[in-house]
């Protein structure tokens, strides 16, 4: 059920950026089989999906970072794993990412449709819609690519496209001017605290999804609404009038 906490002005919403994992795409399984993998190949005790899954969101170089100092294995947060170790981990980690990207992930259920109904604005205009990621973007783009996702979006940008990741703003905002529009009539759609705090970071509107990767996260980062499934993405965008 779409639960809105700040109507924002549908009419007005011309830009919509996504997050791509726990929004568009279910990644879960193969993001957990390819850290496990990783830790397999070193050494390492897996870790349970669960644990893997709440370290999803701040791109790659962090999940590995996060999943290389669990407590009983390498103590200390991720500052204290060797750089040396690190670095040859995570080459590992997205050379079998790279193999392994799409064994199980899929689109999440309502997605299709509801990008087909968004794509076009009220008058007819084509609705410029982007992908903002913290996945490095060549995995991102080749998921896109073999889900049939990639026409949607004029843009499909990465942790590794721009010089700082989410929840630094510049992504997004480089996206709003790419699509010549403003941070008033851009929506994020993300389904974690960090794709909130990007939208307020660049003044967008902030529209959680609490079926993805991260729910608990969304609580505290108060988006300005929040859909617990992709269909519910066309009743945020519609006249204030149908939402009552």
């Amino acid at each position: 059920m779409l639960r809105v906490l700040r109507p924002f002005p549908s009419e007005s919403i011309r830009l919509i950026v996504f997050d791509l994992d726990g929004t568009l795409i279910d990644s879960r399984q193969d993001l957990c089989n390819s850290v496990n993998a990783t830790l397999k190949n070193f050494d390492l005790a897996p870790l349970p999906d669960e644990i893997i899954a709440s370290f999803i969101g701040d791109g790659a170089a962090m999940l590995i970072r996060r999943a290389l100092t669990v407590p009983g294995e390498m103590p200390g947060g991720p500052e204290a794993v060797e750089e040396s170790f690190f670095e040859e981990a995570f080459r590992y980690f997205l050379d079998y990412y790279r193999a392994h990207k799409l064994d199980y992930t899929r689109v999440y259920p309502g997605v299709i449709e509801s990008l087909d109904a968004l794509r076009l604005l009220p008058d007819g205009t084509p609705r410029p819609m982007a992908v903002l990621t913290n996945k490095p973007v060549g995995p991102a783009r080749a998921i896109c690519d073999g889900l049939g996702l990639t026409p949607y979006f004029f843009g499909i940008y990465g942790g590794d496209s721009f010089s700082t990741k989410k929840p630094d703003p510049l992504g997004l905002l480089t996206l709003i001017t790419q699509a010549r529009t403003t941070p008033t009539e851009t929506l994020m759609i993300g389904d974690s605290d960090v794709d909130i705090k990007t939208a307020s970071n660049a003044g967008v509107w902030s529209l959680g999804c609490s079926f993805g990767l991260a729910p608990d996260t969304l609580e505290l980062a108060a988006p300005d609404a929040v859909s617990d499934h992709a269909s519910e993405w066309l009743t945020a965008l519609s006249p204030l009038e149908a939402k009552i």
